[in-house]
């Protein structure tokens, strides 16, 4: 709905152009706005409201309906006769029509939620623009990123607002064309929980409607409406990290990456110095299948050698000796915690430089 004010505004600017009196009326007659004393019209614009035509000329004023949606929202009454008045409530008409689109799409939940996920919004926007939607501030949310794999063009939007029902609090919106986002509202009691759940009800959902390759990320849960774009910004960041240290898992929490958030977040020559400075002018792809493999396993089993040695079916002595010669290779004893954390962090590292080559930007 627009307000009178903007209504007054809107047909004084139009008087001032035009040289003609208007009144904007309710489906009822009653008078919203004017820009003169038209007299008692609201007996003649009640009938005009529930008869057919779209205008018509009564008592020697122009009378234009005025629709939302299909919907009559407001009745135009133009002061004067003759084709040039006509044409002018007619004008006057679609302006006000326009303008009804414009406002109803200014505060649109799907614009208002855009905007604020792409923090765009003032703080006092967000609270003024939340109340005329009646969106609630002060309830628990978080936000989910829905990414598919290779086909794109899949209804996943759709699927996911099915999933989640007309009826439900949520709000679920493309912001791109490549992921779908969920902001999931949720209860007061166990947050986490929740939305980790809610994560693995889309995935089965979405994967039994044929969509098997998706990667579904979340962010931390937010208390107020203002700081939900903080949770998705951590969503996405959760969707780009995933990618590179937990390929194989279709859910990723922001809170679960641990110093891959940390990682993910170094410039691409930091990386490349500490790369150096770890393996001179070598790099782990250098290394065969084999040492790989070892390392792996050795990391795996949290540094036990007796255990490494059990799962690979090699003789301890044999993983002292690989663990000897990538000693004196790089400098760093696997068998020392601080140089196995060293050598784990630069693993890392060498992965995310790798990811950031081949991305498509």
């Amino acid at each position: 709905m627009i307000s009178n004010q903007i209504l007054q505004n809107t047909i004084d600017g139009l008087k001032s152009i035009a040289r003609v009196d208007f009144c904007v009326m309710d489906v009822d007659g009653k008078e919203i706005a004017s820009t003169a004393d038209m007299g008692n019209n609201a007996r003649v614009a009640g009938e005009f409201a529930l008869s057919p035509a779209d205008s018509q000329e009564i008592q020697g004023y122009q009378f234009f309906k005025i629709y939302d949606d299909q919907q009559l929202e407001y009745v135009l009454m133009t002061g004067g006769t003759g084709e040039d008045v006509y044409v002018i409530g007619k004008m006057a008409a679609f302006q006000i029509q326009n303008l009804l689109v414009a406002y109803k799409e200014r505060f649109d939940k799907d614009n208002f939620f855009k905007n604020l996920l792409l923090d765009n919004l003032l703080l006092i926007d967000i609270y003024s623009r939340s109340k005329k939607l009646h969106i609630q501030v002060d309830v628990p949310r978080a936000v989910m990123i829905v990414e598919p794999g290779n086909d794109r063009d899949n209804g996943m939007l759709e699927l996911v607002r099915t999933h989640f029902g007309a009826s439900s609090r949520d709000f679920i919106t493309a912001v791109d064309e490549n992921n779908v986002v969920v902001v999931k509202e949720l209860a007061d009691e166990d947050s986490l929980r929740e939305i980790d759940k809610a994560a693995k009800g889309l995935r089965t959902f979405l994967q039994k409607e044929g969509i098997r390759e998706l990667r579904i990320a979340y962010g931390t849960v937010v208390k107020e409406l203002k700081d939900v774009s903080r949770s998705y910004k951590e969503a996405k960041m959760a969707i780009d990290v995933g990618k590179i240290f937990f390929g194989e898992r279709e859910i990723i929490a922001y809170s679960e990456l641990g110093i891959g958030r940390l990682i993910y977040q170094l410039p691409i020559p930091l990386c490349k110095m500490f790369i150096h400075e770890i393996f001179g002018g070598k790099s782990p792809d250098d290394f065969d299948e084999e040492t790989l493999g070892t390392i792996h396993k050795f990391f795996e089993n949290s540094l036990n050698v007796s255990e490494t040695s059990r799962q690979l079916f090699i003789h301890r002595n044999t993983l002292v000796y690989r663990l000897d010669k990538l000693q004196k290779g790089t400098g760093l004893d696997l068998r020392v915690f601080e140089d196995a954390i060293t050598f784990k962090i630069a693993l890392m590292v060498v992965k995310y430089m790798k990811y950031m080559e081949n991305v498509d930007f």
